[in-house]
């Protein structure tokens, strides 16, 4: 579930790649990318509190672009933040579903050191790719 960021691709905001072998990896690795452009060390937030998020589409890309939008919610409307994603993707007729039980805790400024603050998910440059192998996403972050 790697992922990495990726330098020069834009200016004035922050790009990553994620993969993963199936689409629920690739997601979990792309959401802790996320939430890593925003906090410094995920290993300091504690997984005290549970949240639910749900969101479908019927494309792969907008399910993605969804999911990240969500989890920038949680954080800019009541300080959450997640450090774990347990996520299940199930389609049916032609339309994407995505489960997740998301853990975290509320944003503590004495204790989660702030890297950037992320305003949204761009579609510029957005990408989700299957080479039959492994699942891989790019994303660029609007700071």
């Amino acid at each position: 579930m790697p992922y990495k960021f990726v330098e020069g691709l834009s200016v004035a905001d922050v790009a990553f790649t994620a993969e993963g072998k199936t689409l629920e990896e690739l997601f979990e690795s792309a959401a802790l990318a996320t939430t890593n452009v925003m906090v410094k060390d995920l290993k300091k937030i504690e997984l005290k509190k549970r949240r639910k998020i749900t969101v479908s589409s019927n494309e792969i890309e907008k399910l993605l672009f969804n999911f990240l939008q969500e989890i920038i919610y949680l954080k800019d409307a009541e300080l959450l933040i997640l450090g774990k994603y347990e996520i299940k993707i199930r389609e049916r007729n032609n339309t994407y579903s995505l489960v997740c039980i998301g853990f975290g805790e509320k944003l503590d400024m004495s204790k989660h050191e702030l890297v950037v603050d992320v305003k949204a998910v761009t579609y510029h440059l957005f990408e989700v790719k299957n080479d039959g192998k492994k699942w891989t996403a790019q994303v660029i972050l609007d700071i």
